[in-house]
């Protein structure tokens, strides 16, 4: 078997320095030629992607109550049918974090309408502005 595993790494090393030795060029399009993409381009993506994100988190975030507030009620009935083998603190912990995951979306629109979701511009000054004791 060991023979077969040598072989197997012999063959995908010659593979990749047979690519190698084929390429003559890289062909990564950057640069900020016609064809790559200048850094101005990539943060601008960079800054749409991230737009996204908190929608995404508020998704999951309600998913994840809902996951948790099922298991709660799954974890209180067991506490039921048993109450020897399974405390309430676990149905009542899974409650309360799934009663927080659900809230957060709300609290953080609060919180985005209450400090404001636009960037203040910050001013530095320049050469011109600053004076020295004149």
């Amino acid at each position: 078997m060991s023979i077969y595993t040598n072989l197997y790494y012999k063959v995908g090393v010659s593979f990749t320095l047979g690519m190698l030795s084929i390429s003559s060029s890289a062909h990564a399009g950057g640069g900020g030629g016609a064809d790559g993409s200048s850094a101005n381009t990539i943060a601008e993506t960079l800054t749409d992607s991230i737009s996204q994100l908190p929608s995404l988190i508020s998704a999951l975030s309600y998913l994840a109550g809902v996951t948790l507030g099922t298991l709660g009620v799954l974890k209180v009935k067991d506490h039921v049918e048993n109450p020897q083998q399974t405390p309430l603190k676990e149905g009542a912990i899974r409650f309360a974090a799934g009663g927080a995951l659900l809230a957060l979306p709300t609290i953080f629109s609060a919180m985005v309408t209450a400090i404001g979701d636009t960037p203040t511009e910050v001013v530095t000054p320049g050469v011109a502005d600053i004076m020295f004791g004149t």
